[in-house]
């Protein structure tokens, strides 16, 4: 059924849109379940500290072990196409088959978001069931969201362009932090019950749309010499590049990780980005515990509001100023300059200490902003390192989405580990445990990891210390691995402009096959 009437203007919005608009239907979700989720289960359903310790053990497995496993289901069959009759997969079907599992995913992660909100399991049992639930459809979402972005456009200029409007759009869906806010009540969850009703079903009939329109795109691009160009690039145009023609199999997952095992620019980055994960996250977890403990007295509860609302949307504002500094300077220029204020602000803030309050709400705000806006950069890296594998191992076809699932395994554990160890060097450092209310030393009970031992309580650092040190040596430490390990990857500059030649001549040379066979 074709469009018409008020809906025929959709059809001629631009591809960078129509794959930017993904990640509002993303974000919408995304940013109200990190802020929510822990406080539900701990200050709502009262999970206890065993469950909720286990829960995020498990999780922690999960997390990291099923990027790589829908990575490898979604594209080993372009690694081991095995063509019949002279044809093979081609580019777009690629991306078809892509946009396919979006459509599917998508709506499936808005139920799996509802999932938080209603008592319907013991505490901890739910908790684990949901993480794993909600986790596996994010997943699934974002490998094939981020594989996308290397399959649509090759040039680092038409990455920062679909990028842009990724980040755009985020932004956008970040407002649903501060509608959140006007609902959020602990001790009558219905009002946010019904808000996260509507989130989840804009959410999932936006994924049904704008896949179903991405779709007709790339149909369209398919049947129509005269339709533009899917691709930013013209990379998916009127011919379609056939992959495997030439290839009698395809290769196992072991002698993929061999591969991977001697990409010595994947091991730096992945090292480089668990740490930026551990950050990104511990940020995302404590934000609203460092408001409460170091400037609740000194500001009012709207302008607290405001901040944590305002630190879920600005990195992707500010992502918007630093993808025209990547087109000019690089990637890699951008991301190391990051590292080093990062580095540069928590000296500066360790050296003022806690009373400057003005000081002290620039760093909240800038060391958030600043992390995230990092994290959104990594993926174009990670587009690179898909050119690169695929220049190294003369592939047929780029394995996008298995390595964003390769990434992953490596740099999820960081996503458990930062509320684990922070919740842990909070109490080792001021015997303050958030699991007790109010906090007490706990009565001795089976906890999966020893409790750490107390200071004695005429010594003990009062919590807010405890709150300030954590704040500004996390970042410290995260810096100063970040700047070691970032030194060492060399994917960028002249390496960088030669693998992309290669993955070019590559793409010449096989559709001056395809037009031969």
């Amino acid at each position: 059924m074709e469009l018409g009437g008020p809906w025929a203007w959709l059809l001629g919005l631009p591809t960078a849109v129509v794959y930017g608009s993904l990640a509002l239907f993303i974000s919408v979700l995304h940013n109200v379940f990190l802020l929510y989720y822990v406080d539900t289960f701990v200050s709502v359903y009262k999970i206890n500290k065993a469950a909720f310790w286990v829960g995020e053990t498990v999780f922690l497995l999960w997390n990291s072990f099923n990027d790589p496993l829908f990575g490898w289901l979604s594209d080993r069959q372009f690694l081991s196409s095995q063509p019949r009759s002279g044809a093979g997969l081609s580019s777009r079907a690629v991306v078809l088959a892509r946009v396919q599992a979006l459509g599917w995913h998508g709506p499936l992660l808005a139920l799996s978001f509802l999932a938080f909100w209603v008592p319907w399991a013991p505490a901890g049992l739910q908790f684990l069931l949901c993480l794993c639930l909600y986790d596996g459809f994010l997943t699934l979402v974002d490998l094939h969201h981020h594989a996308l972005l290397a399959d649509l456009a090759l040039s680092a200029h038409d990455r920062t362009h679909l990028n842009f409007y990724c980040s755009l759009f985020s932004a956008a869906g970040s407002l649903s932090v501060f509608a959140s806010y006007a609902f959020w009540n602990k001790e009558d969850l219905s009002s946010f019950r019904a808000f996260c009703v509507a989130l989840a079903a804009c959410s999932g009939l936006g994924f049904v749309g704008t896949t179903r329109l991405l779709r007709r795109r790339v149909e369209a691009a398919g049947r129509e010499p005269g339709c533009p160009a899917l691709a930013v690039d013209g990379g998916l145009g009127e011919e379609e590049l056939l992959v495997g023609g030439k290839e009698p199999g395809g290769i196992t997952l072991g002698q993929y990780l061999r591969q991977l095992a001697r990409h010595r620019n994947f091991l730096w980055f992945v090292g480089m980005d668990l740490v930026q994960v551990f950050h990104c996250h511990f940020n995302s977890n404590f934000f609203p515990l460092f408001l409460e403990h170091l400037l609740s007295d000194h500001i009012s509860l709207s302008m607290g509001s405001f901040l944590l609302g305002i630190s879920y949307v600005a990195p992707h504002l500010n992502n918007l100023c630093f993808l025209p500094l990547c087109r000019h300077w690089g990637v890699y220029a951008v991301v190391r300059g990051l590292f080093l204020l990062k580095l540069g602000l928590s000296l500066l803030m360790l050296l003022a200490g806690p009373d400057h309050l003005g000081l002290l709400c620039l760093f909240l705000a800038s060391n958030r902003v600043f992390t995230e806006g990092t994290c959104k950069l990594l993926t174009l890296v990670v587009t690179d390192l898909v050119d690169e594998d695929l220049v190294l191992n003369h592939r047929k076809q780029a394995a996008s989405a298995l390595l964003f699932g390769m990434v992953a395994l490596v740099t999820k554990p960081g996503q458990t580990f930062a509320p684990l160890l922070g919740t842990w060097l909070l109490c080792f450092y001021t015997g303050h445990d958030l699991f007790q209310q109010p906090p007490l030393t706990p009565v001795g009970s089976a906890e999966p990891w020893p409790e750490p031992p107390a200071p004695p309580p005429a010594r003990a650092p009062t919590l807010r210390q405890g709150c300030f040190y954590l704040l500004v040596l996390v970042p410290i430490t995260c810096a100063l691995l970040q700047l070691f390990t970032w030194s060492q990857f060399t994917l960028h500059g002249r390496r960088l402009r030669m693998v992309k030649a290669q993955r070019q001549n590559l793409a010449r040379a096989q559709t001056l096959d395809v037009k031969t066979v």
